[in-house]
């Protein structure tokens, strides 16, 4: 990727980091969309496992040159959180992905960054106030209009998304403080490090043999996670946690076109 951040470079610090986040949420929705088209026949504990072994495979390059660094993190116990917390992310985000349209499950994750936005104020110190406030609510707002409450259907993948919601606010911060010490790359490769082992165990009691087409949508799937960490690991380079965050509410149109 390093012929897009010379490309970007001269671009402001925002502009480069809601560049970042717009293909993050289409990489993301992307993922979601196959899902959606698999997961009736392929568990999702198998999906997740698959996915995390593919994102190894095609990062592997990427270790050859770098691995010195990328293996050895200055903050070791902040990946593997990290990884965790993406661990249960995946898997409230696929299954909810079984039960709901790609357009309401961004729509009911937008409750994320008002609770991050609050977090990284407390744990990081980021101003809140001002346009960013005014940012945040107007997404909120927005959201609210266009799924109109009571016409989401409520069912189970609704609560998949809210424990998504909760999981996920903790990681902004995470992901703040791994971009003032690693390398954008480095959670791209702990991710699946640390979900490869969480994910095989029981993905041992579901198992059923994925057909080619399928391992070639879960191959998609491991490319598009890959990129989209080593995406995100860039955003928080050039953004504050609330702004990034506060930026994922592009993610509702990208659904929506999905």
């Amino acid at each position: 990727m390093g012929w897009i951040d010379k490309l970007i470079a001269p671009w402001p610090a925002t502009v480069q980091c809601s560049f970042w986040i717009v293909v993050s949420g289409t990489l993301t929705t992307g993922q979601l969309a196959i899902v959606r088209l698999i997961a009736n026949e392929v568990h999702v504990f198998e999906i997740v496992f698959l996915r995390a072994v593919f994102s190894l495979i095609f990062i592997a390059p990427l270790l050859m040159g770098n691995a010195a660094v990328l293996l050895r993190p200055v903050r070791l116990g902040i990946c593997i959180l990290c990884g965790t917390l993406a661990f249960l992310a995946n898997v409230g985000f696929y299954f909810a992905a079984k039960f709901m349209p790609l357009a309401d499950i961004m729509a009911i994750h937008f409750l994320r960054p008002i609770l991050a936005a609050i977090l990284a104020g407390i744990f990081l110190r980021e101003f809140i106030g001002g346009s960013r406030a005014i940012a945040l609510l107007a997404g909120l707002a927005g959201a609210a209009i266009i799924i109109r409450p009571g016409l989401v259907e409520l069912n189970v993948g609704v609560f998949f998304v809210l424990g998504v919601v909760v999981v996920q606010s903790w990681n902004p911060i995470n992901r703040r403080l791994l971009a003032k010490s690693e390398h954008p790359d480095t959670v791209a490769v702990w991710n699946p490090l640390v979900i490869f082992p969480l994910a095989g165990v029981p993905a041992i009691f579901v198992w059923t043999m994925p057909t080619a087409a399928q391992l070639g949508w879960i191959a998609v799937i491991g490319i598009l996670e890959m990129i989209n960490q080593r995406v995100l690991g860039r955003a928080y380079v050039q953004g504050e946690a609330v702004i990034v965050v506060a930026l994922h509410y592009t993610r509702l149109p990208i659904a929506a076109l999905m």
